[in-house]
C-alpha cells in the first residue's frame, strides 16, 4: 500500500515539475497586434468596475481581428458569461492560465490542445464591453502562487496569482 502511495506522489511530483520546466513562449494574442494596440499602465489599475482593479490588460483591434494563442495549452473552459462575455481559458506552460474575454466568436472546445498561433477566435466586445471600442481582455493566472509579488494595494495579495500579461508580452516582443 505505501509503495503504491509512493508512486503516485512521485508520479504527479514529477507531472508537477515538469509543468513548470516547459517553456512559455508568449506572442502578441491579436493577429497583426502590436505593443502600441494596449495602455500599458491599465494592469491593477483602479478603479476598475465591480472588479476594483483590472486584472489584466485590453488589447484593441477591429471587430473580427483573428484572436491567437498566445501560447500552446489546453482549453479549460469557454464561457459567456455577464462581464467577460465570450471568453476562453487556456492552460499553458508553467501552470498558467490564459484567459481572453470580450471575444466576438470562440472557435475552439474544452479539452482541446492549441499550439501558439493557432486561432481561438475573434476580437468583439461582449459581456461589459457592450458598446466600447473591440478589444481582447488578456489575462495570466498562475494556478501556484508567487509569494514575492503580493502587495499592500487593493487587492494585492492576489498579484501572487495574476500576472502582468503586458510586461510578459513586451519581453516576449524584445527578443524577436
Amino acid at each position: 500500500m505505501i509503495k503504491w502511495l509512493v508512486g503516485i506522489v512521485a508520479g504527479l511530483a514529477l507531472v508537477v515539475g515538469a509543468g513548470f520546466l516547459l517553456p512559455q513562449d508568449l506572442m502578441m494574442p491579436v493577429q497583426g497586434g502590436s505593443a502600441r494596440d494596449w495602455n500599458h499602465k491599465t494592469f491593477w489599475y483602479e478603479p476598475w468596475g465591480k472588479s476594483g482593479v483590472h486584472k489584466g490588460i485590453d488589447i484593441f483591434a477591429r471587430k473580427g481581428t483573428p484572436l491567437l494563442a498566445a501560447t500552446s495549452g489546453l482549453v479549460i473552459f469557454v464561457e459567456k458569461t455577464a462581464r467577460g462575455g465570450n471568453a476562453i481559458g487556456i492552460l499553458g506552460p508553467k501552470w498558467r492560465t490564459h484567459y481572453y474575454a470580450h471575444l466576438k466568436t470562440v472557435t475552439v472546445k474544452v479539452g482541446q490542445f492549441v499550439r501558439r498561433g493557432q486561432q481561438v477566435g475573434s476580437v468583439g466586445n461582449t459581456g461589459n464591453a457592450k458598446n466600447r471600442p473591440p478589444h481582447v481582455h488578456y489575462a495570466i493566472v498562475s494556478l501556484f502562487p508567487y509569494p514575492w509579488l503580493g502587495d499592500d494595494s487593493t487587492q494585492g495579495w492576489k498579484k501572487q496569482y495574476y500576472l502582468d500579461p503586458g510586461k510578459m508580452l513586451l519581453e516576449s516582443l524584445r527578443k524577436r
